[in-house]
């Protein structure tokens, strides 16, 4: 919709980049509206917290640990790769940061993701 309404606009050059330009900043848009900031958090919009069980709090604990703990276990390069990615590093910033090729950091991506969900599925799935 945003690329019909803004055709008139458009000059020359490279219609593709435009597209992708319009889709990066319609996502941008999407995301910031998500953003828990960026909600009300005025009394009235705010519901009550269903009271989560002792056993389920416990569990989601010793999750959250066993994640961190396999997390910190990945190799370096691995584990680095990872937090820059959860961090919204792109391949590129991730590359320049650490010293690595692009082709080396999505490597380190996918091979940490495997390690690391190998070793915590059971966890997950067996949550309350």
């Amino acid at each position: 919709m945003r690329a019909y309404q803004g055709m008139r606009r458009f000059q020359q050059g490279n219609v593709c980049g435009w597209l992708m330009r319009i889709a990066k900043n319609v996502c941008i848009d999407m995301w910031r509206k998500r953003r828990p900031e960026a909600q009300s958090t005025g009394l009235d919009s705010v519901s009550p917290a269903e009271p989560e069980s002792l056993d389920h709090v416990v569990a989601m604990n010793w999750a959250f640990e066993k994640v961190r703990r396999e997390m910190n276990s990945l190799p370096a390069d691995q584990r680095r790769c990872l937090e820059m990615k959860m961090d919204g590093y792109s391949y590129e910033e991730t590359a320049e940061r650490t010293g690595l090729s692009v082709s080396a950091v999505k490597s380190h991506l996918q091979n940490g993701r495997r390690m690391l969900w190998s070793r915590v599925q059971g966890v997950l799935a067996n949550l309350p």
